[in-house]
C-alpha cells in the first residue's frame, strides 16, 4: 500500500472553534473511537474512517482508556494507525483520551485517585506511542475521592509533560462550578467539559451550559445523534441488526418509543425542508450554541464522516424553526 499523504486541501472548509478562554481551537466536528474501533472490529475500516476524517478537516480524535472492546484496544488500534499513516502529521492533531472508568481489578484501578489517573495516562501512552496527549479527561466525578486530590492529579499530569491541557466529563453543574476554579489556583484551568448531549437529552441546558459560559471551559458534546436514533436508521421502525439497538449495548430497543419515533419523523421532514440529512440538523442544532467548542460523532464508515462534516455548511436556524422544535421535543422532556 502507497504511503499516505492527506488531503492538502483538508483545512479550507473545516471551521475551528477556541475551547473556552483557552488557546486551544477544534475542528467543530471531532471524530469519537468509542465504537467500531475496538480488537473485535475490522483495523482497515476504522483506518478509512480515520483517514477520511482527516483528510476532510477532523483534527481531534477522541479516546478512553476502556474503549474497545476489550477495554484499551481502541487506543491500541489508534497507535497502530498513528505508526502507520498520521505520525508526520501528529504536531496537526488534537489527541484525548481519560480516565474514570474500570479498568483493572483492585482498589486502584477506577475513579478518580491520583494513584488511577497517573497510572491509567501512562498505560494509555504505551498504547498509544506516545510521549503526551493534548487533552486529558477526568471521565466521571469519584464520590469518594476528594475533589482536590483528583484536580490536583490533572495538575501533575500536566506539570510532569503526559498532557498539554486537561477537560472534564459528565460533571454535573455545581460540581464542574467546585472544580474549575481548583484547576485554576493550580494554573492548569479546565479548557473543555465533555457532556452527553441531543436533541433527544437537553440536560445540559439549563444549569451546566450557563456554568461553563461563567468558567470560560469549551464544551464538546457526545452521543448528539442519540446513538444513531437522530438518523435515518430507524425511521421505518424495526431494529436492523446491524444498528446499535440490535447490539444491546448503551442504546436498548425498549427505547425506541412509537412517541418518539413519531417525533424523529417530524424531525426528518424538518431536515428535508432545510435540504439537509436528519443527522445533519441535529449536528447542526447541537452546534448553535455559542459555546459549542466541537461535536463529537461516531462512525462505522467513511461516508458517515462526510455526512457529518456537511452539517459545518448548514444555514443558520431561522427563531420560527427553533421555536417549532423546541414545541416538538418538549413532550419528550
Amino acid at each position: 500500500m502507497a504511503p499516505y499523504l492527506a488531503n492538502p486541501s483538508r483545512y479550507d472548509e473545516m471551521p475551528y472553534r477556541r475551547s473556552g478562554n483557552s488557546g486551544l481551537k477544534l475542528s467543530a466536528v471531532s471524530l469519537g473511537l468509542w465504537h467500531n474501533f475496538g480488537g473485535v472490529d475490522r483495523f482497515e475500516n476504522g483506518r478509512d474512517i480515520v483517514r477520511t476524517a482527516f483528510d476532510n478537516g477532523i483534527t481531534h480524535f477522541d479516546l478512553a482508556n476502556n474503549y474497545g472492546p476489550p477495554p484499551g484496544s481502541a487506543e491500541e488500534a489508534f497507535g497502530q494507525l498513528l505508526r502507520a499513516d498520521l505520525a508526520p502529521y501528529r504536531d496537526e492533531l488534537i489527541i484525548s483520551t481519560k480516565a474514570g472508568y474500570t479498568m483493572w481489578p483492585g482498589p486502584y484501578g477506577d475513579y478518580g485517585s491520583r494513584k488511577y489517573l497517573v497510572a491509567s495516562l501512562d498505560q494509555s501512552l504505551k498504547r498509544l506511542g506516545l510521549d503526551y496527549v493534548d487533552i486529558f479527561y477526568h471521565h466521571r466525578p469519584d464520590p469518594d475521592t476528594p475533589l482536590e486530590e483528583t484536580m490536583a492529579a490533572l495538575a501533575q499530569i500536566v506539570a510532569s509533560g503526559r498532557a498539554l491541557y486537561v477537560g472534564l466529563s459528565n460533571y454535573p453543574a455545581p460540581l464542574l462550578r467546585r472544580a474549575a476554579p481548583i484547576l485554576r489556583e493550580l494554573g492548569t484551568p479546565c479548557v473543555l467539559h465533555q457532556p452527553r448531549y441531543s436533541m433527544l437529552d437537553r440536560w445540559i441546558e439549563p444549569a451546566l451550559l450557563p456554568a461553563l459560559a461563567d468558567e470560560g471551559i469549551g464544551c464538546i458534546a457526545f452521543s448528539p445523534l442519540a446513538q444513531g436514533v437522530l438518523t435515518d436508521r430507524y425511521l421505518k421502525g424495526d431494529i436492523p441488526d446491524d444498528s446499535r439497538a440490535a447490539r444491546h449495548g448503551f442504546l436498548k430497543p425498549e427505547q425506541i418509543t412509537a412517541e418518539r419515533l413519531d417525533v424523529v419523523r417530524a424531525l426528518n421532514a424538518m431536515a428535508l425542508e432545510r435540504g439537509q440529512t436528519l443527522a445533519q440538523m441535529a449536528l447542526a442544532w447541537v452546534l448553535r450554541h455559542s459555546g459549542m467548542t466541537s461535536v463529537l460523532i461516531g462512525a462505522s464508515r467513511p461516508s458517515q464522516v462526510h455526512d457529518a462534516v456537511a452539517a459545518t455548511k448548514a444555514a443558520p436556524f431561522e427563531p420560527a424553526l427553533l421555536e417549532k422544535i423546541d414545541q416538538l421535543l418538549a413532550p419528550l422532556a
